[in-house]
């Protein structure tokens, strides 16, 4: 028994250049954090994004709407499901439990930040950072990943696609939420660059973990045939 059962879920090619994303991201995490702990109140740059985006009537309420939903359990959760049996199919065994992990770590991220961090909208609602942004853009770069080992894409292709992918479901996230009115825009940027810190890191634990796997299930049957 030798070699890898099914293929990197981070390519190669793209783990320096999503390493340093990563990086910077969680910088930009931090540095947001500690700028707005413990306010209140929309900062500068949140004022002018709001007014041009905050109370969007029909029909775009009702797409900011649907979208909030993808991020909320019943849409989280088939969303997850879809993609994971969509990853089985395609016999990518590892891009599913990274879906699993790398969304759970995103949120589970984001939900702790809120807490420390305790940034509040609309009263004592925690709300940096956002938990829906970082839910849709975590379960977008996994899937570019996926799409970027099937393709076998380059560095740069590939790294166009993950982060192009991250930017569309951010930013259609990003925008539901704020147009809602459940966060400011600061704290969807930070649900997005959590996303783009944590998943990263995921994939590389989780390709690590299953070559440890099959190295050991490797040496096992090496003993077994002595």
């Amino acid at each position: 028994m030798t070699g890898r059962p099914a293929p990197a879920v981070l390519p190669p090619s793209l783990r320096a250049w999503l390493g340093l994303i990563a990086a910077l991201a969680a910088l930009v995490v931090v540095v947001l954090g500690i700028l707005y702990a413990g306010r209140s109140e929309p900062g500068s740059v949140d004022v002018w994004i709001q007014s041009a985006v905050d109370g969007v009537r029909s029909p775009w309420r009702n797409i900011a709407l649907a979208m909030d939903f993808l991020g909320e359990p019943v849409g989280a959760a088939t969303l997850v499901v879809a993609t994971v049996t969509g990853c089985l199919l395609l016999r990518r065994p590892r891009a599913a439990v990274l879906i699993v992990a790398g969304v759970a770590m995103a949120v589970g991220a984001a939900t702790l930040l809120k807490h420390l961090v305790g940034r509040t909208i609309h009263g004592d609602n925690l709300s940096y950072p956002s938990g829906h942004t970082a839910f849709l853009t975590a379960l977008a770069l996994v899937v570019a990943l996926l799409a970027t080992g099937l393709l076998g894409l380059g560095r740069t292709a590939g790294t166009l696609l993950v982060l192009a992918a991250a930017l569309v479901a951010g930013a259609a996230m990003g925008w539901a939420q704020v147009a809602l009115g459940a966060h400011y825009p600061t704290d969807v940027l930070g649900g997005w660059c959590t996303a783009l810190a944590v998943i990263p890191a995921t994939a590389w634990l989780v390709d690590r973990m299953a070559d440890r796997l099959v190295e050991g299930m490797a040496d096992a049957v090496r003993r077994e045939r002595r």
